[in-house]
């Protein structure tokens, strides 16, 4: 937009900033900040080594609406609730900024631009996720970048924001926004979504009550921020300390059966693929997946968490481990850990005509809560053969108590 381009550069980040800047006398560099605590340690650093250099590094924020924790208590404490940051933020009209019209910037290019390395140089395939998966295929649904992000907004607030607070659940209806991984990269700012969707109400005041639960969605992500910045390993260690006394069973091979789509129950099963094939997961679907993983199988929460910081697209380090610690009942504002979902009733509610199980298990036949496919492949790991007439792998009401009586004795 600003005629600027891409520099690929690998190696030593500080080493190299200074380089390029001693190069072409720079004496500003803007980024914004991550909120990631890792890497706002090594922002912090460079800041103090360009600033021996004479070099001014300013971090601003793009991606939140409100600084980690900026919004307080009375009593000056970070909030560990929702509801009553929702209301705070609301109150501090936090939730009804503005953006300004896009500014012409004449930045003037460099003469000649600095040498920059192609892609590939960066070793970003397969070999190096934890999955063994080339993420870069198979995410026809994702245009990448501000005009696909502004594409997909557009497209929402015309087609979906009139059914979200109704049907935002719905696996079978295309209701939800599809925004978590343009906002997890950037790619659009909460203000632009907020703004549009005030445009969206003030001419059509019916939209009210599912714009106001987009903000709260919107805001969920601000408070799970607030709670990487309280404790920075939130995807090591339980918000929570009274948890860690959970004995899980950790077995690796229901662990696998979870992975790859073939517990027995149709909508984890389908959710699982839908994750595998497309980097994304329906948001009700990714609640009734992790407390299966967790619940019926007692697996670690963290193993779980994991999983989907290799495989989503719009996993972020707070509302990742966040939202599994919610499930876990470990996290700040937590789902009571005796809160246990069904997955067969999950599935008659949430995906009534199945039309969410036969998309991503070929051959899905309503009625029964195993899978009924023709094909023999467990969709993950292609090259097993897998016997998809299968029964649950665990019986729900066994599952149940086995798990009610574990985190009861978490203590013990």
């Amino acid at each position: 937009m600003c005629g600027s381009r891409l520099i690929v550069r690998k190696g030593n980040a500080t080493e190299i900033l200074e380089t390029l800047s001693e190069e072409y006398n720079v004496k500003r560099i803007i980024c914004s900040h991550s909120f990631d605590p890792k890497l706002e340690l090594q922002d912090e650093s460079l800041s103090r080594r360009l600033e021996t250099k004479g070099i001014k590094f300013d971090r601003l924020n793009t991606c939140l609406l409100s600084p980690p924790n900026h919004v307080r208590t009375k009593t000056g404490d970070p909030y560990r609730v929702f509801t009553p940051f929702y209301r705070a933020l609301v109150a501090g009209g936090y939730t009804e900024r503005q953006i300004e019209p896009n500014q012409t910037v004449n930045w003037r290019p460099p003469v000649k631009w600095p040498e920059t390395e192609p892609i590939s140089a960066l070793g970003l395939d397969h070999t190096t996720t934890a999955s063994g998966r080339n993420w870069a295929e198979s995410f026809d649904i994702w245009t990448p970048g501000e005009a696909g992000a502004l594409k997909r907004l557009a497209h929402f607030i015309e087609n979906g924001l009139k059914y979200y607070a109704d049907y935002r659940d719905r696996t079978d209806m295309e209701a939800t926004s599809k925004l978590s991984a343009h906002l997890r990269f950037g790619e659009i700012s909460p203000h632009r979504v907020l703004k549009a969707i005030y445009e969206a109400q003030f001419h059509h005041p019916s939209l009210t009550v599912h714009a106001d639960k987009l903000r709260s969605e919107l805001v969920w992500r601000e408070f799970s921020y607030g709670l990487l910045d309280q404790q920075p390993k939130l995807h090591q260690e339980n918000f929570k300390a009274g948890f860690d006394g959970i004995k899980w069973r950790n077995n690796t091979k229901e662990f696998r059966a979870w992975q790859s789509g073939t517990t027995g129950y149709s909508l984890v099963d389908a959710g699982m693929r839908e994750l595998w094939q497309t980097g994304i997961m329906h948001n009700r679907v990714r609640m009734i997946t992790a407390s299966f993983l967790i619940k019926h199988l007692l697996i670690d929460w963290r193993w779980g968490e994991n999983w989907f910081w290799d495989c989503l697209v719009d996993a972020d380090p707070a509302s990742n481990p966040a939202s599994w610690q919610w499930v876990a009942g470990s996290g700040a504002d937590a789902a009571p850990y005796f809160r246990i979902f069904n997955p067969i009733t999950q599935a008659e509610t949430f995906d009534p005509k199945a039309l969410y199980r036969r998309k991503f298990i070929p051959g899905f036949q309503p009625g029964s809560h195993s899978q009924k496919s023709k094909h023999a492949s467990a969709g993950l790991f292609d090259e097993v053969e897998t016997d998809l007439n299968t029964h649950p792998i665990v019986d729900h009401t066994f599952a149940r108590e086995r798990a009610l009586e574990a985190f009861d004795n978490r203590h013990k």
